[in-house]
């Protein structure tokens, strides 16, 4: 990216108004967001029409996928973090060199990851709370999903350095058309050449190729403002723990995501396969509305690191009011209608498994009642995180799927049954942000006025 690019990027980042740059910011990666939660429900959709036990698989597998997203994301956010702050101070070169690190190590590590994982797929599957008649075809959606790990990693890093340089627009376009192809790919591979859950991931993992190809594209181009070169890689340690450090709270979201869904496969089992594929439904129908506050959330960091990192801190704090108010009525505005048409929403994912539409709704409307509490607890972990305070961050992280939702789902159920199972997620997201709120307050009390 030329000069004069890079100085009208600052300037914008750093200069417009904070409402109209948070939406524009917003807008792009909360499509981007939905386009990757719908190509995961698009799977789900799909596969159930395979029956309890295929729907069910996707559940179980979708446990893998977080740890490989964890990984992206924990080097991507890491990287990005700092890139945030570096071009806030103008540090364009130093930024190249964060980039080009988080990215290639990642490739390394989801290499690894994906030797490791074609070894043992079915242990892994069992370990992740498969049932032995929801193994075979968890084993071969799993199989598809460990190969393309190297290349998905590779993905997350790049989409999250665009927007960390307020580049969301060139990371939708790279997640979208990679997800646009997933959900036309998903029938003509699962029903037309008869592939079963072996065709959605298949669907998946070219998806991932096709954006990897696109998102490169725009470092290759110099569209980004900083490059991914080989040789660019830092020799120092440090800056690969500073990297990890930065990343810690999305490894915690990501990290935690995975451990919490084989908590919750492994407590819902005695239930059945109902069960099992019912939670799973409404973890991707709530990860649609989840994936929007994201979105408003990731368009916000850049703003909160530009703006930290040139020490313009009433532009920090303004983000973050604006942030939380517009994450509550957007919350507010999906749940209610989603809490109202619950049933006929799950009832589109199953083939009329009453189990699974009586358990499913009233887990759906729990999440919806949820909702409002959830931009709190959001905005106060991203922004700890692109400020760099990492442990405060992390520790956020970790209470939604981690300190608060683990003990809960091996409490509740044994106290309520399935209804246990079902309310164990809405009360760790009340709690979560109850306890935020401190952190948040802190935060902003400890910038001094901008000069």
């Amino acid at each position: 990216m030329n000069t004069s690019s890079s100085v009208a990027q600052y300037k914008k980042m750093t200069e417009n108004a904070i409402p109209n740059l948070i939406v524009s910011l917003s807008v792009p990666t909360i499509i981007s967001m939905l386009v990757t939660a719908v190509y995961n429900t698009a799977d789900t959709f799909f596969v159930s029409r395979l029956g309890t036990s295929a729907s069910g698989a996707v559940s179980i597998v979708f446990s893998l996928m977080a740890i490989i997203q964890a990984v992206g994301f924990t080097l991507g956010m890491g990287s990005g973090s700092m890139i945030s702050r570096l071009l806030g101070q103008q540090k364009n070169d130093e930024a190249t060199t964060v980039a080009s690190s988080g990215f290639f190590s990642g490739i390394a590590i989801g290499i690894l990851l994906a030797l490791i994982g074609s070894l043992a797929t079915g242990r892994i599957m069992l370990m992740f709370g498969a049932t032995q008649t929801i193994l075979p075809y968890a084993v071969r959606y799993a199989r598809f999903i460990i190969i393309g790990a190297p290349v998905m990693i590779g993905s997350f890093i790049m989409n999250n350095i665009l927007r960390s340089q307020g580049k969301a627009q060139f990371a939708m376009l790279g997640i979208g058309a990679g997800g646009i192809i997933n959900i036309a790919l998903d029938p003509l591979l699962i029903f037309v050449f008869n592939l079963g859950t072996a065709g959605a991931a298949i669907a998946t993992l070219i998806s991932q190729c096709i954006s990897f190809v696109i998102l490169l594209s725009f470092y290759i181009k110099g569209t980004s403002m900083v490059r991914l070169k080989i040789t660019c890689m830092s020799k120092n340690i440090a800056l690969y723990m500073n990297i990890i450090k930065a990343g810690l709270p999305s490894f915690a979201r990501q990290g935690l995501a995975s451990i919490s869904t084989i908590f919750l496969n492994l407590g819902v089992r005695g239930y059945g396969d109902a069960a099992i594929a019912a939670m799973g439904i409404v973890g991707k129908i709530f990860m649609m509305i989840f994936s929007v506050m994201i979105g408003i959330g990731q368009g916000m960091q850049p703003v909160v690191g530009f703006n930290y990192g040139a020490k313009k801190y009433r532009r920090v704090k303004s983000a973050m009011y604006f942030t939380v108010v517009l994450g509550a009525a957007v919350m507010a505005a999906l749940g209610f209608p989603t809490f109202i048409f619950a049933r006929q929403i799950i009832s589109r994912f199953t083939k009329d498994d009453l189990d699974v539409i009586k358990i499913g709704t009233v887990a759906l409307r729990a999440q919806c009642a949820a909702l409002p509490f959830v931009p709190v607890c959001t905005v106060c972990n991203m922004t700890l995180q692109m400020s760099g305070r990492s442990w405060s961050a992390t520790f956020l992280a970790c209470l939604r799927q981690g300190i608060f939702f683990i003990p809960l789902i091996l409490i509740l159920p044994r106290i309520f049954g399935i209804g246990g199972v079902e309310f164990t997620q809405p009360i760790a997201d009340v709690f979560s942000s109850l306890v935020s709120v401190p952190f948040g307050i802190a935060f902003l009390k400890s910038m001094r006025d901008e000069k």
